[in-house]
C-alpha cells in the first residue's frame, strides 16, 4: 500500500484498515506455524503496512487536536 494511498483515507478508514491488516498479520503468521505458508516476507510487508497506516493516523490524530 503506497504512503499516498494512505493519506487519503479518513481516520474511520485509517482504523478500519489497521484492524484488518492486524488480522491479516496474526492469519500469516498462523500459517507459516502450520507450514502452509512459505513466503515469511508477506508478514514483513504487512507489518511495514501496519506501521505507515499508525504513523498516517497519528498525524491526523495530532491535527484534529489543534
Amino acid at each position: 500500500m503506497k504512503l499516498s494511498d494512505i493519506r487519503k483515507l479518513s481516520t474511520n478508514d485509517l482504523t478500519k484498515e489497521s484492524v484488518k491488516l492486524r488480522d491479516e498479520i496474526v492469519e500469516l503468521k498462523r500459517s507459516t506455524v502450520m507450514g502452509e505458508n512459505h513466503n515469511v516476507r508477506l508478514v514483513r510487508n504487512k507489518r511495514k503496512d501496519l506501521a505507515r497506516v499508525l504513523t498516517v493516523l497519528s498525524e491526523q490524530l495530532a491535527k484534529e487536536k489543534l
